[in-house]
């Protein structure tokens, strides 16, 4: 524990969500919810509109839609939320070397090792204004914590919003932590909190005067002594620098279950090439190929093959998840599909065979193909085959996701409302133009062409000299929302 509030915790409020309502003018205000929109999709983010129907995140989509109806739901964006991760990092990367992301939209800082802060008051301004930078170099807003620990900063961020900032002053956790809810603190889950409950024990004050070796005879060593810690407010984990990947997967969830084996192989070989693309784009290779197939009745298999050395070839990649693939009962049907490489290294062991083969493959294909029959997209990998079996209307709804962006050549940019009938209902506006209007085009509309995210912010304030100067939001202001100090 520290003496000064020097670990900053950063959560952006309702990130996609957030992200799609500043690049949307049309839906400002609104309810807007991301997710998988299919019968098994589940809510990734809603925004606070949203939330005031009882949607939240992990919700079945189909259950939201119940709550909120009158809801936008659109398809992830992941190159736009990517991009304006990468900002608010930079951003981050300012104020210490010492940044521990936990997703895109979240991180740990440790202020004190940067320099930027060394007691409570210099934390405080530089949380102030690291929110007016976020603001004005992407649109969105973010809620900060900052305390002496890890578990205290990110629990004073998640108090501060939506839109917020909180300090929790060094010697006060105790009587903090005492009323609130055993899931308030780090590895307390469903399961685990229920365990408690049946012990009698719902708050973190019932932890704490349980005794630490009633903890460990409910719970284990481990984590019986680490949460009555916790729970007395000690946590004295340091933040720690990012951390290289250890695995690139991707996987899906259908939405009825496959039951031809050809169409089961044919979604494992386009998984495996979208793993190699994300693979690519790390600048990594990998030497074990992991296959993930969950089956009809939940059950969920891995198998895996570890290849002679590290690479970054699709037609070894695809070729190793088939020869998986084979060990598998897929009989009664497959609900999800997945497609890893672990043990990543930052070289190639060529594998000659391999190479040969796919350099056979590649001239017996047309220019514009890719060895194993894909087009190559515009980013540079693979381009997903249409499988077969799949309705019209499912096949525009996959070409054409809503949300997503679009051009036309005489309406210029816009985003899908909604397909089906043969027909795409766009939405002509820009993240900086007034809601704009909507018309519906055939789905094979040559003018009508995917297209990528506009910028959020088309000018955004310039914080290269930052924090050594004292910039402010775009507004004028120093800071908004709450700046709120437990005594």
């Amino acid at each position: 524990m520290r003496a000064a509030a020097t670990i900053l915790h950063l959560d952006m409020d309702a990130f996609y969500a957030s992200a799609e309502q500043a690049a949307k003018p049309s839906l400002r205000g609104k309810p807007v919810v991301v997710g998988g929109l299919g019968p098994r999709g589940v809510v990734a983010t809603a925004s606070y509109e949203a939330r005031r129907f009882g949607v939240h995140s992990a919700m079945p989509m189909a259950q939201a839609r119940r709550l909120a109806p009158n809801a936008a739901y659109l398809v992830p964006r992941f190159t736009l939320y990517r991009t304006v991760s990468d900002q608010v990092m930079e951003l981050l990367g300012r104020l210490s070397p010492l940044v521990e992301p936990l997703s895109l939209d979240e991180a740990f800082v440790d202020l004190e090792a940067g320099g930027t802060a060394d007691d409570t008051a210099s934390a405080m301004e530089i949380g102030q204004q690291l929110r007016g930078a976020i603001e004005a170099v992407t649109g969105l807003s973010g809620s900060v914590g900052l305390a002496g620990s890890k578990m205290l900063a990110k629990i004073a961020s998640e108090e501060a919003k939506p839109n917020g900032i909180l300090l929790i002053e060094p010697g006060t956790e105790r009587a903090l932590l005492a009323p609130m809810p055993v899931r308030t603190l780090p590895g307390v889950g469903p399961a685990t909190a229920d365990h408690l409950r049946r012990a009698g024990m719902t708050t973190v004050n019932d932890l704490a005067e349980a005794g630490e070796a009633e903890l460990v005879r409910l719970l284990g060593k481990a984590h019986g002594s680490s949460l009555h810690r916790m729970a007395s407010g000690y946590d004295d984990r340091p933040v720690v620098a990012e951390r290289d990947a250890k695995s690139v997967s991707v996987e899906d969830t259908f939405d009825t279950d496959l039951h031809d084996r050809v169409r089961v192989r044919t979604e494992v070989e386009r998984l495996a090439d979208r793993c190699v693309h994300r693979l690519r784009a790390a600048g990594r290779s990998g030497r074990t190929v992991v296959l993930k197939v969950r089956r009809y009745d939940f059950s969920t298999l891995t198998r895996s093959e570890t290849l002679r050395g590290p690479t970054d070839d699709p037609s070894v990649v695809r070729e190793a998840a088939a020869r998986l693939l084979e060990a598998v009962d897929t009989t009664g049907g497959v609900r999800l599909l997945g497609v890893g490489v672990t043990g990543l290294a930052d070289f190639t062991q060529e594998d000659l065979f391999a190479q040969a083969a796919g350099e056979r493959m590649a001239a017996e294909l047309p220019d514009s193909a890719e060895p194993g029959g894909h087009a190559a997209a515009e980013d540079g990998g693979p381009e997903s085959e249409e499988p077969a079996h799949e309705s019209p209307e499912q096949l525009a709804a996959r070409r054409w996701p809503a949300g997503h962006d679009v051009r036309h050549e005489t309406y210029g940019h816009g985003w899908v409302q909604g397909s089906g009938v043969g027909r795409v209902t766009v939405r002509f506006e820009e993240p900086e133009s007034a809601p704009g209007r909507v018309r519906t085009f055939r789905i094979d509309d040559p003018e009508l062409q995917p297209a990528d995210p506009l910028p959020l912010v088309r000018n955004p304030v310039d914080y290269s000299s930052w924090p050594a100067s004292l910039p402010k939001s775009r507004s004028g202001a120093l800071s908004a929302g709450a700046t709120e100090s437990r005594p």
